[in-house]
């Protein structure tokens, strides 16, 4: 096959589900000589705007039908997408069976995503899986030697510059590059509708799983400056940071988006009538949380639980930034804020930090939402469930001669839900809703408790406090205790009181220990392992 570079654009089909900016594209094709084929509502919208246009069925000589299922799926369309023009046989094909030359495919699909995520019946989502549209879209990638393919408008804006630049055709550059995107796109379109359909069968594994994404941004790099890296949005929608506008700042680095992402989560923990509640994150992990009467007070406490580590953290809030809040937040170095919204003052006072990336996502996750996660592993995926299970104050079983007092089960549940989202081994101790240390990542139990407890001394230290907050803490666990001496050492800093998963075949030492110290222990029977 000829690689021809500049190729002149003489027919177009234009066949739009989303029709915004039709009528000035379409014009300005008609203005350079180009006949325009359409189908269904999009030759009505052509035709309304009084721009001259084919029926797809006048071309065909087959009418639509089927409620519009059947419509270009036919030789004389897809002949004149996949027509070789320096290919002899094809030529003569195409003349036997009147088959016109198509020079450029302008189709947008069926928003089948768009009606998934507002939770239309699935008569609707079948409805709005989109047949030809994808059809055409491979046949004309296929064949881009001769044929331009968009698939949204900036694809045609494109197309529609080259012609402009180079007397009425593209150029080879800019079709190979739209035919790559075209394939990317209907592959992400058919792992939508596959990813939806094993969940309406109730499908946990799939004998082929697919994820597809469109790109937000390039970033300058990933989590090291040799590593190339993509923002790309996909899966189920929700609020965060794919969907967030970014009010302000730099442009956000691989790094910014997984710690603000990592933020925001542990805060949609927190029920916003409920009450505020602010997250400082640092490497993934949480380094100060609090609940308050406000949002600056939330932020206040969650920062003094760990004033050291939040110096260029990422800063998560449940409820919108009033300006005394965005004031507190400028005294301080921070990459990210993120939260559902922010009112004008506040907005105006972090505009004096030009640097400080705003994020604000509208409204907050849902965090019994289900989906999915994947990470990749040499030759595969590791594909599971988000982890969204939660605990009540019913579901926990006290194992203890002694019962939590009202006050330690309220620092139990908050530490629980930190603990959720924090790097194992992990070890949270909590007091009056607010953080008192956090030790994560370690190799052994025993001594995340021991980091945490050492950051608790360290915090109080830098707060000219007395005695660290850990004494008279809640202490959660994000695993069972193997032994006790990660109980012990959980006890030695001061807690009350402990919730842990339990399971283990050591359970009963660990429950004689605690009883020992006189301390409650709860068990949830659940545990949340964040490798």
């Amino acid at each position: 096959m000829t690689q021809t570079d500049l190729v002149p654009v003489r027919r177009a089909l234009i066949s739009l589900s989303d029709k915004d900016g039709l009528e000035d594209r379409a014009r300005r094709l008609q203005d350079r000589g180009v006949e325009i084929l359409s189908t269904g509502g999009t030759l009505k919208a052509l035709k309304a705007a009084g721009i001259d246009a084919l029926d797809v069925s006048d071309v065909t000589e087959f009418p639509e039908m089927m409620d519009g299922r059947l419509k270009t799926l036919h030789p004389r369309v897809h002949g004149g997408l996949l027509g070789r023009r320096d290919n002899a046989e094809d030529r003569e094909s195409m003349a036997a069976h009147s088959i016109p030359e198509i020079d450029l495919l302008f189709v947008n699909l069926y928003p089948f995503e768009r009606t998934v995520s507002e939770g239309a019946p699935f008569e609707e989502c079948i409805e709005n899986i989109d047949i030809g549209g994808p059809a055409m879209l491979r046949a004309a990638a296929k064949n881009h030697p001769f044929v331009a393919v968009c698939t949204d408008n900036e694809d045609a804006d494109a197309v529609l510059e080259a012609m402009d630049a180079n007397d009425g055709a593209t150029p080879l550059e800019l079709r190979r590059a739209l035919a790559a995107k075209t394939y990317a796109r209907t592959a992400s379109y058919d792992a939508a509708v596959s990813s939806w359909f094993a969940a309406e069968n109730g499908e946990t594994a799939p004998a082929y799983r697919v994820f597809g994404g469109k790109l937000i941004e390039a970033l300058r790099y990933g989590e090291n400056p040799h590593q190339a890296a993509a923002f790309h949005a996909g899966g189920a929608p929700r609020p965060g940071v794919a969907s967030a506008r970014q009010i302000q700042g730099k442009a956000l680095s691989y790094n910014n988006l997984a710690d603000a992402d990592a933020a925001f989560e542990l805060a949609g923990e927190f029920d916003p009538e409920a009450g505020a509640a602010a997250v400082i994150v640092k490497h993934a992990n949480p380094c100060g949380v609090a609940t308050g009467k406000s949002v600056l007070d939330a932020y206040e406490r969650a920062f003094t639980a760990d004033p050291v580590s939040a110096f260029g953290g990422i800063v998560a809030f449940n409820q919108p930034i009033d300006a005394e809040t965005a004031d507190a937040l400028t005294k301080i170095f921070l990459e990210v804020v993120i939260a559902p919204d922010a009112d004008k003052a506040a907005l105006d006072i972090l505009s004096g930090k030009t640097n400080l990336r705003v994020l604000l996502t509208g409204s907050m996750p849902d965090a019994n939402q289900a989906s999915w996660t994947v990470k990749s592993v040499a030759g595969g995926l590791l594909v599971q469930e988000r982890d969204w299970g939660m605990i009540t104050a019913e579901d926990l079983k006290t194992v203890t001669e002694r019962e939590p007092t009202e006050q330690e089960l309220a620092d139990l549940l908050f530490a629980w839900k930190v603990v959720k989202h924090t790097k194992s081994n992990a070890i949270v101790y909590a007091k009056d809703g607010m953080t008192a240390g956090v030790g994560m990542g370690q190799t052994s139990r025993v001594e995340a408790a021991r980091l945490a407890v050492r950051k608790a001394e360290d915090t109080a230290k830098e707060n000219e406090w007395d005695t660290p907050m850990t004494q008279g803490s809640a202490c959660a666990s994000d695993a069972f205790f193997p032994f006790a001496d990660g109980l012990e050492a959980a006890i030695s800093a001061g807690a009350t009181a402990v919730i842990q998963p339990g399971g283990s075949v050591r359970d009963d030492e660990v429950i004689a220990a605690a009883n020992a110290a006189g301390i409650a222990m709860v068990f949830t029977g659940m545990r949340h392992f964040r490798h």
